[in-house]
């Protein structure tokens, strides 16, 4: 990279744009923010004003409440921001999810926040998008995690729904986005029954319905509305943070499931008392990421969050630039 000033720095609030006076995901409330997607690690309540997708700012407001920024505005096309241009392109992560592309202030500039090439039924199809510095994401950034065919996961939860009629099963998945996913891909492996759900993800499925995600037959999860026994071969998704309350012992003798990519790591099921866990992942695994790389070619490459270690260390291998940014606070979705 040439002396030229770089585009992005790091502060204490998050990454930062001197030339727009902005911040991209910011740790904490700032003037002026541009927000990648919904999920709360990367989509804070107080800033001064905030730039996002359309459904981002529908998706903060319905878990924040309107008053969540004093102004807020769509990204739509290109946004001039001080001596910058900001465009939004999607990342396939979950609804309204998106790359941050910031070109004018000398090397061009893509901040993935979290995502996923993998085909998601919930989202737009993540998109390539050129640049001199790449800012990935690297939470499963280890050669190890090679995720599956989130087709083959689903089979499994069908097949084990079809292998114990008498028993409901429970499936954890965060509210925002996982929750959606298995849906849709319950429904394109030609499951038409009722799903139901957890009251703590009605509003967000519901916002999804209303954005054409054909999410079909949902019913609340509710024992009280009919005997424990109706719940038998029923599919219940809920948060996982559910599991650990007394509500989950309401239906019968239920399989316990969780859908995530952390559940290639089988000391995580055990914790989670997980009986059938689904590799099911919203973010690019080993080969997805170092694919990526590859393909865009940038000039250098950063990493915000994750495992970084190996990714760097496949960068040097490689001869490619690549240095890690250390930012703090981007996690998987809190509960």
């Amino acid at each position: 990279m040439t002396d030229r000033p770089l585009p992005l720095i790091t502060r204490p609030e998050g990454l930062y744009c001197p030339a727009g006076d902005f911040y991209i995901d910011p740790l904490r409330p700032v003037a002026r923010a541009l927000i990648t997607h919904g999920h709360a690690d990367h989509a804070r309540a107080g800033h001064g004003a905030v730039l996002a997708t359309a459904q981002t700012l529908d998706i903060m407001a319905l878990r924040y409440g309107a008053g969540f920024t004093q102004a807020q505005q769509v990204a739509e096309g290109p946004v001039r921001i001080g001596d910058v241009t900001v465009r939004f392109h999607p990342a396939g992560h979950v609804l309204g999810s998106a790359q941050i592309q910031v070109t004018g202030a000398g090397p061009s500039v893509v901040v993935t926040g979290d995502y996923a090439r993998t085909a998601n039924p919930a989202c737009a199809a993540w998109e390539p998008v050129p640049c001199d510095i790449f800012v990935t994401e690297a939470t499963f950034a280890l050669p190890v995690f090679r995720h599956p065919d989130p087709a083959q996961e689903i089979g499994k939860l069908l097949a084990s729904v079809a292998a114990f009629p008498d028993r409901a099963h429970l499936v954890g998945a965060y509210a925002l986005g996982k929750a959606q996913r298995v849906i849709m891909l319950l429904r394109q492996a030609g499951y038409d029954a009722p799903i139901y759900i957890h009251g703590a993800l009605q509003k967000l499925c519901d916002y999804h319905l209303s954005q054409g995600v054909p999410l079909g037959d949902l019913r609340p999860a509710t024992v009280a509305r009919g005997k424990k026994g109706d719940f038998a071969g029923a599919i219940i998704i809920a948060p996982p943070s559910a599991f650990a309350a007394t509500w989950a012992q309401r239906f019968p003798d239920p399989v316990i499931c969780f859908a995530s990519g952390w559940m290639m790591v089988r000391a995580r099921a055990r914790q989670r008392g997980v009986e059938l866990p689904l590799v099911i992942s919203d973010h690019v695994d080993w080969p997805e990421l170092t694919a990526t790389i590859t393909e865009l070619n940038p000039s250098e490459t950063w990493v915000t969050h994750g495992r970084e270690d190996a990714i760097l260390r496949w960068c040097a291998l490689q001869g490619r630039a690549a240095r890690p940014l250390r930012l703090v606070g981007y996690e998987d979705e809190p509960e």
